[in-house]
């Protein structure tokens, strides 16, 4: 430590800065975590890598990026009060004032204060890096059944994921389509899986992508993306359409394929960011009583949760890992990232670069 660690940084034109930084320490209600697993999300491409478009909450500034973080604590500051030096942990990756009414709630996504409310890689310093300075409130535990990639990926897909199921309600008496199979539309379906749905069908565009979801078993039938796709999932479900649809991709026609390939009384969450999306809320909308929800990453009671289940159903997030890097190799990681051919891209360090 004393000689400091390595951070990335994103600096807006497809490519990444490895600096030498020095290792925090740790102040009141904070912990250092030596960094186990970070994963890479769609929205770091989407707002960072490339370009920095976000505004706000997804502003980037400037700080070490990545956040899906999961680690060890090594060191903890005064005031902690539940976690201690030696405890596995995945850290909810938005840092909110903790006092107003939707940090009471748990959801510190949306944080109002504008001082206090700061996102792990974007407004503070994130998990691309050998250890992150951490503040307790924002952890949530990492049981040993869990590897630390398991974890990183509960910090922002799988959690996402699982709330907006939450809110349509899977059950064995739901059909379900996945618009875009990409990291969040595997985690959809592996969760959909597990929750009892009777027949999961996604649609996808890159082929490297339909081949994962076809090996892991995920979808009941994957289709290319196409002019057709609605006529096909409505053939697939004998004419109805599915009972639950969820959008992953945020790409324009197949967030309409979504609303228009669901049956009438269904219901549609958005969870890709991004786009646009044209419809006509009488045919596709009102007439059909559908309902369609919008849902932003999840809370850290649902985080517990979810953790608590992914243990008791022996599913593994890491599964979807499909490329592991070393913090050497993380200009690598972000460019296969941006390529799309690929599941899930993990930094990794320690015994989690040695799994594979």
């Amino acid at each position: 430590m004393d000689d400091g660690m390595k951070g990335a940084y994103l600096p807006g034109n497809s490519t990444v800065e490895l600096r030498q930084v020095p290792v925090p320490e740790p102040g009141h209600g904070e912990v250092l975590i030596r960094m186990k697993a970070s994963t890479i999300c769609g929205s770091d491409i989407r707002c960072i890598y490339h370009e920095h478009l976000g505004k706000g909450p997804e502003g980037y500034q400037g700080f070490i990026a990545g956040h899906e973080p999961s680690g060890q604590i090594v060191k903890t500051g005064p005031g902690c009060r539940r976690f201690g030096e030696g405890d596995r942990v995945i850290v909810y990756h938005i840092s909110g004032c903790g006092v107003c009414n939707d940090c009471r709630r748990g959801y510190m996504i949306s944080c109002t204060s504008v001082k206090y409310r700061r996102a792990y890689g974007w407004q503070r310093d994130g998990g691309m890096a050998d250890y992150l300075l951490a503040e307790e409130k924002d952890l949530i535990y990492l049981p040993d059944e869990l590897s630390y990639a398991d974890g990183a990926q509960v910090a922002c897909g799988f959690g996402t994921v699982y709330e907006g199921l939450q809110k349509i309600g899977i059950s064995g008496n739901d059909s379900v389509l996945i618009t875009g199979l990409g990291p969040v539309g595997l985690a959809t379906a592996a969760l959909c899986r597990q929750l009892g749905a009777r027949k999961i069908i996604g649609i996808e565009v890159i082929e490297e992508r339909m081949k994962l979801a076809r090996e892991l078993r995920l979808c009941d039938e994957v289709l290319a993306s196409g002019a057709d796709n609605v006529a096909q999932v409505r053939k697939l479900t004998a004419g109805t359409g599915v009972e639950r649809a969820v959008d992953c991709s945020a790409n324009d026609a197949a967030r309409a394929t979504a609303i228009r390939a669901t049956r009438k009384w269904g219901k549609i969450v958005f969870l890709g960011e991004g786009g646009r999306v044209e419809f006509n809320p009488s045919p596709d909308i009102i007439h059909d009583q559908k309902t369609v929800f919008g849902s932003w990453v999840t809370s850290t009671w649902l985080m517990e949760e979810l953790v608590e289940r992914l243990v008791r159903w022996n599913l593994h997030p890491a599964d979807l890992v499909t490329h592991r890097f070393a913090l050497d190799r993380v200009g690598e990681a972000y460019a296969l990232m941006a390529s799309g051919k690929c599941g899930k891209v993990a930094v990794c360090f320690d015994e989690e670069l040695e799994l594979r």
